[in-house]
């Protein structure tokens, strides 16, 4: 069995990238959005955390986040928000004996990929990859254009010209 290890900063600001188990044909991140975003604002509420960045594919998810000083646990948020979101859609995914077993959903992959920010840098670049992940998979043509990410709010607040990432 793998041995994963994950960096544990206090005060710390985390990449992540969280997957549906199914990605293929997979719409229910977009499908349930705003369930998704009631389910992060309600873990805000219970564990505070500061979002720098987002943006939901159909099937994946990214997100930036900075814990508050002296907080560490970046896991027990993703588990609640993925418990409460699992807890509030209906039970039509498949699912394996395994996680029949267990009495699991078959909604999330396990794990999730995260990554300590290092420096101001490596900052902005992960916020770039966020923004530009809905071009990449090629959702739309232009950035400003996915509706499920804070894109916008850059834009707003003149981070980003409406014309970054216009089919790059």
């Amino acid at each position: 069995m793998p041995n994963y290890r994950r960096e544990w900063t206090p005060g710390g600001t985390w990449f992540f990238t969280v997957n549906l188990l199914e990605r293929h044909r997979n719409q229910l991140l977009t499908a349930n959005i705003d369930h998704l975003r009631d389910c992060v604002a309600l873990e805000r509420t219970r564990r505070p955390f500061t979002v720098i960045a987002w943006v939901v594919l159909p099937e994946h998810m990214h997100w930036m986040w900075r814990l508050p000083e002296g907080d560490a646990d970046f896991a027990t948020r993703w588990r609640r928000i993925k418990t409460d979101f699992s807890l509030g859609i209906s039970k039509t995914e498949r699912r394996s004996a395994v996680r029949l077993a267990r009495g699991e959903r078959g909604i999330w992959q396990r794990r999730y990929w995260e990554h300590a920010i290092r420096d101001d840098l490596d900052l902005q670049r992960h916020i770039d990859y966020i923004h530009f992940n809905p071009v990449k998979h090629g959702r739309v043509g232009r950035a400003v254009d996915w509706p499920y990410s804070s894109f916008r709010q850059y834009v707003s607040r003149g981070v980003y010209p409406e014309a970054w990432a216009n089919g790059q």
